[in-house]
């Protein structure tokens, strides 16, 4: 094993019960597995399963609690190759196992080993996630950082990357009107991987004026609130017939049929936001309108790579999403905060060290 010593305390968050989470502290920081590295956390970004994790009293698996973060390789397994003390890496996925039942019937795409990373259910899965000062994690779920990223866009490379799976599964065509439901970080960054991708027009709905200013800085003109000026605006672009892509990212379950109305026949719904409740559709609707719906969730090995050169090279902007830095003993607070639907934040990042 090769290690980089710190007599800094090992201190991690842990949420305990609904709306509580301790943070614990130890001078004992964590050891690699054989094929296993430990990382020093430089950020991690908070995200709204974090909200749902901490609101909820860990329905969510712990090693998801802080799942976006990047750092620095302090110390790494003796099985480990192609990684060493002081490469910077972001949390990530391996590529597909070969082992798993998906890929032993040919279908390395849905590689159950893969799911299981990005879910947090891996049987070495960590206890606790990325809001920690230090995390022993797989070798598989890290990935070296492309030169020319800052440390700050780094710990954004995660969403990234979600988006960046979602509108590449969707397979946009060139040209398309595009709708994005939903101006989070998720949304945001959908809809600069559409503009990527080719969109001909995006449209940016979202009920949030300090998140629609944020679109607007991104470079995005066609961006409503939720109400007629909007529908009338699809209606007049498209000759009535609607988006020929929407991408839903609010993850409001009761917004899944109106969002498959803004759809045109034949058209394709793609679904990012993840609503905790059941949703109420016209089944005999979609049908008729012989709609494409993808359902798209976290990432595949190679999406990091793509992500990370979409941030290198100005196409996707992180900058005017990062809105907050806080410590760890500001967590709490923040997640109550967000958990209010009264931030003004985006996208926070924790410092553990701060």
């Amino acid at each position: 094993m090769t290690a980089r010593s710190t007599s800094a305390p090992y201190r991690h968050a842990v949420v305990t019960a609904p709306g509580a989470l301790e943070i614990r502290t130890s001078t004992s920081p964590p050891e690699p597995a054989p094929d296993g590295v430990v990382v020093a956390v430089t950020y991690c970004g908070v995200c709204a399963t974090d909200t749902h994790a901490f609101t909820s009293g860990g329905l969510i698996p712990p090693a998801v609690f802080g799942h976006e973060w990047a750092g620095t390789v302090t110390a790494v397994g003796d099985d480990v190759t192609g990684l060493a003390v002081g490469d910077r890496v972001v949390a990530g996925v391996g590529p597909a196992c070969g082992r798993c039942a998906q890929c032993r019937a040919g279908h390395t795409a849905n590689c159950d080993t893969v799911f299981a990373e990005a879910n947090g259910v891996t049987p070495d899965a960590p206890p606790h996630g990325g809001f920690a000062t230090d995390l022993a994690v797989n070798a598989r779920r890290v990935v070296p950082v492309l030169g020319g990223i800052s440390e700050e866009q780094a710990a954004l490379v995660e969403p990234t990357a979600v988006t960046f799976h979602a509108v590449k599964r969707a397979r946009q065509p060139f040209g398309a009107l595009v709708v994005v439901q939903g101006a989070g970080p998720i949304g945001l960054l959908t809809a600069q991987h559409a503009r990527h991708a080719g969109a001909g027009v995006v449209l940016v709905v979202e009920p949030s004026p300090g998140r629609r200013a944020t679109a607007q800085a991104l470079g995005f003109t066609e961006v409503y609130e939720p109400g007629e000026e909007f529908v009338s605006r699809l209606r007049e672009i498209t000759d009535g017939l609607g988006a020929d892509v929407v991408y839903e990212c609010s993850g409001v379950a009761g917004l899944l049929q109106s969002s498959a109305e803004l759809v045109r026949r034949g058209g394709m719904l793609a679904l990012l936001g993840y609503p905790m409740t059941s949703s109420e559709v016209s089944y005999g609707d979609w049908q008729s309108r012989e709609l494409t719906v993808l359902g798209s969730l976290a990432y595949h090995h190679e999406d990091f790579l793509g992500a990370m050169r979409s941030i290198a090279s100005g196409a996707v902007r992180t900058e005017e999403l990062h809105t907050g830095t806080v410590g760890l003993d500001d967590l709490s607070r923040l997640l109550t905060e967000l958990d209010s639907g009264q931030s003004r934040h985006a996208k926070v990042l924790v410092d553990p060290r701060r």
